[in-house]
């Protein structure tokens, strides 16, 4: 009995050096906290613009000196939104169209990610960031800058991401792929504007 419990320690001292070899070889991870964390969305129309939050629901990044090594997001498509619109009925509208066919699709793709490629080192705190964003089962490349810094032990992302919906076959309202929509035409970019924080 001694022998086993002695034999166990010595397994379970083995796989700790070894989790700890697994996390840290190519620096610290730093895991998002999505109760602090928010992305705010910003779409655009001829007639006006629409604005809201949207949720992340999991993720992390690998620093490594200043270094950005690697790391990924998942954002939770169905935690949409809209904060810019008073009255509930028109409120509800928009937030439900935004999750339907003709936009998101949220049913069938509940998620969307962003896996980081690669990163360079600018100054100050600011990245160039290169990796590839997916969303309704599309996945395309995509570059956009960001700042992180340091509150105490959080580590504080922000940045603004544009990404043009027309890649990823999001088609309502596009002049891409409908003619003479006129005031009812809707602009293919829309602005992502990053507030993440990580321990």
């Amino acid at each position: 009995m001694k022998k086993n419990i002695i034999n166990y320690g010595i397994a379970l001292m083995a796989m700790l050096f070894l989790f700890a070899n697994t996390v840290y070889a190519d620096g610290e991870i730093k895991n998002i906290d999505n109760k602090k964390s928010k992305i705010e969305w910003l779409g655009k129309k001829v007639t006006g613009e629409h604005s809201g939050t949207i949720k992340v629901k999991e993720g992390s990044i690998v620093l490594n000196g200043d270094k950005i090594e690697k790391g990924s997001f998942i954002v939770d498509m169905t935690s949409i939104i809209n904060t810019d619109i008073k009255s509930e009925g028109s409120r509800a509208k928009l937030e439900g169209h935004l999750k339907s066919e003709d936009f998101f699709g949220v049913e069938k793709f509940p998620s969307s990610k962003f896996v980081i490629v690669d990163s360079e080192y600018l100054s100050d705190g600011n990245y160039k960031i290169k990796g590839d964003i997916s969303i309704k089962g599309i996945t395309k490349p995509i570059e956009f800058k960001i700042n992180l810094h340091t509150h105490g032990d959080l580590v504080h992302v922000s940045g603004k991401v544009i990404i043009d919906r027309s890649k990823f076959n999001i088609r309502y309202g596009s002049g891409k792929f409908f003619e003479n929509l006129g005031d009812k035409t809707i602009y293919d970019d829309f602005e992502l504007s990053l507030d993440l924080y990580m321990r």
